[in-house]
């Protein structure tokens, strides 16, 4: 593992602060300083910083039930609640696929970087599941449009599975699956039909659905959810 990404997953800095601390001099291998963030480390070495000795840090994986109001971010300048502060844990989390603060139900939070890439990478088409409760009732037509892929501003998006849950009425609720994590993206395509939404919900990430964990609730991953995981973001 390079050097810079070792001392972010150890909880000492963020990558690019990392980067400056080697460059800076601030860092030693073995005893020896070194000043290339690219050089290749692992747990056998001996890494400090200013004189103190460095460890990764134990990888975890949590699901929260983000609750309206909670950004999903682990910066919050304006001073909201954020979803890192949702978990007990001194371990530098991010969350894994974000959802806007009007809108509520699972994200993952780990600090496992490279899993956390891989669920993201469009190469994947990690499907991302939501029960939108939207203005008005859906025709056949505008499921069918979801499903073939709508154009926004920023381009066409990809098929998508779509369906009608509950009975129609003033406003109806749909589930619907996509498999990218464009900003705003299922708000924008349920507007772009006609039915703008008034309630989103994630209830399912990948294998790992929402169930019955509360609004507000923390959960551990257990290891065959994180296995199944794994498999979904092409990674052993």
């Amino acid at each position: 593992m390079r050097l810079a990404k070792y001392l972010a997953h150890a909880g000492v800095a963020s990558r690019r602060h990392a980067e400056r601390l080697v460059t800076g001099g601030r860092v030693k291998v073995d005893g020896r300083v070194v000043t290339d963030p690219a050089r290749d480390v692992d747990e056998r070495n001996d890494v400090q910083v200013d004189a103190a000795p460095v460890a990764p840090e134990p990888l975890e994986y949590h699901v929260v039930n983000k609750p309206a109001g909670v950004v999903s971010t682990a910066h919050e300048p304006e001073g909201r609640p954020k979803v890192t502060d949702m978990v007990d844990s001194a371990a530098r989390l991010y969350p894994v696929g974000r959802l806007d603060v009007d809108s509520t139900g699972l994200v993952l939070l780990t600090n496992d970087g490279g899993l956390a890439n891989r669920l993201m990478h469009p190469r994947y088409e990690v499907p991302r599941t939501y029960r939108a409760r939207v203005a008005g009732t859906p025709s056949k037509r505008a499921l069918q449009t979801l499903r073939r892929g709508v154009e926004l501003e920023d381009g066409r998006t990809r098929p998508a599975q779509a369906s009608l849950i509950g009975p129609p009425g003033p406003e109806s609720v749909v589930e619907i699956t996509i498999r990218e994590g464009r900003n705003r993206i299922v708000r924008r395509m349920f507007e772009s039909v006609g039915h703008p939404v008034r309630a989103l919900e994630r209830v399912a990430f990948g294998p790992i659905r929402l169930g019955r964990l509360r609004p507000g609730g923390v959960r551990r991953l257990r290891p065959a959810e994180l296995e199944a995981l794994r498999r979904t973001a092409g990674s052993s």
